[in-house]
C-alpha cells in the first residue's frame, strides 16, 4: 500500500530528528534542576512530570499557536507570523526558556536558509524568533500536514525530554522507551484539542515548570543550557 503523505512525511521525520543540527541536546526545561532539588528520582516521576509540561503547557500554548503560525505562513500574512511569535515568546516564564526559544528558532532558520527556504533569512537575528515558528514555516512550504506537523512538534519535545531524564535521573534505555510509548499516546488527543481552541482559550501555566527553569538558571553546576 502505498503511503498517503510520501515525501511530506519523510520531510516531517527530518524536522522532528534528534540529529537536527539546532542544539536541541542542550536544553533540559527546567528538568534537571527537578533532578537536582530531588522531585524525580524514577520513572513515574518522570512520567508525572512530561504529561504535566505536555498537557498544560505544550498543549494549551505551542501547539495551539503553532497552528496559528502554520495557517499565517500559508496564507503569507507576516503580520500575523510576527504578532504569534511574539504571543509565543512572551509565554515563556524565565529568561533561559526565553533563550531557548530565540536559539533554537534561530539556529533552525540558518538550517532552512541551507535548505532553500529563504523566506527564513529574516529570522536569524530576530530576538521574536521561535522553534515553532520556523518549524511551521518548514512544514507549511514542504506540504506537511498541518495536525501532522503538530503532531511531530510535540514529539519532537516528548523525545528530547525523554532522553534528558535518561541521563539526568538516571533511567535505563528501556524505562526510556517505556515512557515515549505511554506519553506518545496522549499526542493525537492534545492535537485535536489544539486545533478546536478558540484565541483567548490558549494560555496554560506550569508553575513547577517555571520554578524549576527559575532556580536552574542559578544553579552552580549543570550539564544542560536550560
Amino acid at each position: 500500500m502505498a503511503m498517503a503523505t510520501d515525501l511530506a512525511l519523510l520531510r516531517l521525520l527530518q524536522l522532528v530528528s534528534p540529529s537536527l543540527p539546532i542544539g536541541m541536546y542542550s536544553y533540559s526545561q527546567g528538568l534537571e534542576r527537578a533532578v537536582e532539588d530531588g522531585w524525580i528520582t524514577n520513572a513515574d516521576q518522570s512520567a508525572d512530570w512530561l504529561r504535566g509540561v505536555l498537557t498544560n503547557a505544550l498543549a494549551r500554548v505551542d501547539a495551539p499557536i503553532m497552528a496559528r503560525l502554520y495557517d499565517a505562513w500559508t496564507a503569507i500574512d507576516m503580520v500575523a507570523v510576527e504578532s504569534w511569535s511574539r504571543t509565543l515568546a512572551a509565554c515563556r516564564e524565565t529568561a533561559e526558556l526565553r533563550a531557548e526559544d530565540r536559539q533554537t528558532g534561530q539556529a533552525l532558520a540558518r538550517l532552512l536558509v541551507n535548505l532553500e527556504l529563504p523566506e527564513a533569512q529574516d529570522w536569524l537575528r530576530r530576538p521574536d524568533a521561535t522553534l515553532a515558528t520556523l518549524f511551521s514555516l518548514a512544514a507549511s512550504r514542504w506540504q506537511i500536514d498541518k495536525a501532522d506537523a503538530m503532531a511531530g512538534y510535540l514529539w519532537g519535545w516528548l523525545e528530547n525530554q525523554v532522553l534528558c531524564a535518561v541521563k539526568l535521573v538516571p533511567l535505563g534505555q528501556v524505562a526510556g522507551q517505556r515512557l515515549l510509548k505511554d506519553l506518545a499516546g496522549d499526542i493525537p488527543g492534545l492535537v485535536k484539542q489544539a486545533l478546536s481552541m478558540a484565541d483567548d482559550d490558549i494560555g496554560g501555566s506550569c508553575f513547577g515548570l517555571a520554578l524549576a527553569s527559575s532556580r536552574h538558571e542559578m544553579q552552580y553546576s549543570r550539564l544542560f543550557r536550560s
